[in-house]
């Protein structure tokens, strides 16, 4: 190898070293290895550049804008109590998550599914107490397994296709003595792929919960000194009516307990699980700040008080915000209701805090103290115009606090759903009429902008929710397995392994997905694919074997990469939601390489024998 090659392959140790460390953020050591390579003169400004106009990047990047629409109108928690319902355990919670996402996943690009089910699963996660560090990492490898069971489930399969059929084209159907399908059907590689799906889900049942690592938020039901009262109303038309307070989701909350009920002046205390919820009651909640921001986003459940409903600004537009309470506050002394809190500062007080002491009564009936920290219903202005006043010690913003669009969930959903029929109607079917194909990123750019206009999220929102850090890291591995191909490296190391294992066209097959499967880990699937499909046909060639059992090793190797965060985009981007560490991937993904690798190397010949000539 030329001294390129050899840099290229230190450069991609050293990544490896310093991901491995947890020491690091990813993007930040992948912007420093392309920078490493271009300063190297390995690269050149455009291809150091490649991945950060790379399709795939930028339709990730717009979904998130997708996802958006879909957490600002409650729409993710619609999907995660339909799909996930309610676990018994971290093991039932990791079947009642993946098993619905590997079935999406094998009908629509697992990228974007991935990218939608993040928040829906942390929510989930945090409502029902599991670490989310037990889910995401499941959550990734169910939507990859499911992937590879259809040819549209990932954009790997789909790259194959297409050197397949430009293989065909441009050989007659011939390559050398050997004859290659004209492209593959729908179904082909689910004869290997569902196989490997259910193995691996299975692994991740049995196992999991000993791989998995369980780093738990940081939220808890402990003492607080802003632990807040806080009452609810259940609106009449609310989903929640008719259900128990189990069934509802109002039970086991962390960060949260549920007092008593206030129904029509009878205070019911002590409220047990199987106790129905009616239209107009009042629940009081006691709780952390954290988990009032969560009890606002549950539908059908409204502040109490009839204040809110009398602010200048649409409730979709306001925010939650802490403040703590000054002796100059002129209502300090006076209840709540009293001082005209929401006259003077156009806010609501919905919620107040006392040093961990319960107020019990109305909020309007609250004689407000000095110190006391008030949760407040207002305007995102607000927090600007009260910062330096002297009425208020603090005032601060809680982040994702802005009170979900629910009436416009249904649009939201709707407009998802469309854009994935779009895609797989084209995928499937042709280009449409004016319009053309539809690419995952036409019908996202789409999606998006009608996310926007329909108002199911605002465009600071849609700012805000692109995750830039996972952006970075998958546009800067294009940008380093750029490097390796264009100097040789990758060449020269499949070559050297496949050359070692001698004539066997079992043993060639296993090293060839080995070798796929090692690259994938390294650079990308979709460029580890297309850097293996030739020498899948050459290995047949060499071999006068049917080329299908290496096809599809090298669809299998290239999708199934899990051992690495950088292996497949959706790895990296549960990397930050999960709170892993680099060596979380290697506990859990290298025995799946193993069993999807056994599996496809045994069943792949089966299949399509090594000496069938059609």
């Amino acid at each position: 190898m030329a001294f390129e090659a050899w840099y290229a392959l230190a450069v991609v140790v050293l990544i490896l070293g310093l991901l491995s460390s947890s020491r690091f953020p990813p993007d930040l050591v992948l912007i420093g290895g392309l920078s490493t390579l271009l300063l190297g003169g390995v690269l050149t400004e455009t291809e150091a550049l490649v991945g950060f106009a790379n399709e795939g990047m930028i339709t990730i990047g717009v979904l998130f804008v997708v996802s958006a629409g879909i957490i600002e109108t409650g729409g993710v928690a619609w999907i995660a109590d339909r799909l996930f319902g309610r676990p018994r355990s971290t093991t039932d919670a990791i079947a009642r998550m993946a098993l619905p996402t590997s079935f999406l996943s094998a009908f629509m690009n697992n990228t974007p599914l991935v990218a939608m089910l993040i928040p829906a699963v942390n929510d989930w996660a945090k409502h029902h107490r599991i670490a989310p560090s037990k889910l995401m990492i499941p959550l990734s490898y169910a939507a990859i397994l499911g992937g590879t069971c259809t040819l549209i489930g990932t954009s790997t399969n789909l790259v194959v296709n297409g050197m397949l059929l430009q293989a065909y084209q441009t050989g007659g159907g011939w390559y050398g003595s050997i004859a290659i399908p004209n492209g593959l059907g729908m179904f082909d590689i689910t004869w290997v792929g569902l196989p490997v799906a259910v193995a691996g889900i299975g692994l991740l049942l049995l196992a999991g919960r000993w791989l998995l690592p369980e780093r738990l938020p940081p939220i808890g039901a402990a003492a607080d000194p802003r632990e807040y009262t806080i009452e609810m109303l259940v609106e009449p038309s609310s989903p929640l009516v008719g259900k128990s307070i189990e069934e509802a989701g109002l039970r086991h909350l962390p960060g949260l307990y549920l007092a008593e009920i206030d129904r029509e002046g009878v205070v019911l205390p002590a409220v047990g699980p199987e106790e129905v919820l009616r239209g107009n009651d009042r629940l009081v909640f006691v709780g952390i700040v954290d988990s009032m921001v969560d009890l606002q986003k549950i539908r059908g459940l409204v502040p109490a008080t009839d204040q809110i409903f009398k602010l200048d600004s649409p409730r979709s537009q306001r925010c939650l915000i802490e403040a703590v309470a000054s002796s100059s506050c002129p209502v300090v002394g006076q209840t709540i209701r009293d001082g005209r809190f929401r006259s003077i500062y156009n806010a609501v007080v919905i919620a107040v805090a006392r040093q961990g002491e319960r107020i019990r009564g109305k909020i309007g009936d609250i004689v407000l103290r000095a110190g006391d920290t008030l949760l407040l219903e207002a305007h995102p202005s607000f927090v600007n115009q009260h910062r330096n006043s002297r009425h208020f010690f603090l005032v601060s913003r809680l982040e994702n606090s802005n009170p979900p669009r629910h009436d416009r969930a249904a649009i939201a959903l709707a407009i998802m759903l469309t854009m994935v029929a779009l895609v797989t109607f084209s995928e499937n079917w042709g280009p449409l009429p004016l319009v053309g194909q539809i690419t995952m990123l036409k019908a996202a750019l789409v999606a998006a902008g009608l996310m926007i206009a329909a108002r199911c999220c605002q465009t600071r929102e849609a700012r805000r929710a692109i995750d830039w850090q996972v952006l970075l890291a998958i546009a800067a591995s294009f940008g380093i397995g750029r490097a390796l191909e264009k100097t040789g490296a990758a060449d020269a190391v499949t070559h050297a392994i496949i050359h070692a294992v001698g004539g066997s066209p079992w043993l060639s097959l296993a090293a060839l997905y080995g070798v796929t499967l090692l690259v994938t880990e390294l650079i990308t699937n979709n460029a580890a694919a297309a850097l293996m499909f030739p020498f899948a046909l050459a290995t047949a060639g060499n071999l006068q074997v049917n080329p299908m059992p290496f096809i599809v090793a090298v669809m299998m190797a290239a999708s199934a990469g899990f051992a690495t965060p950088i292996g497949y985009q959706t790895n990296l981007m549960v990397y930050g939601p999960g709170g892993y560490r680099f060596t979380d991937y290697l506990k859990v993904g290298v025995p799946l390489d193993l069993v999807a690798w056994a599996l496809t190397v045994s069943i792949a010949p089966w299949v399509w024998p090594f000496h069938a000539t059609t």
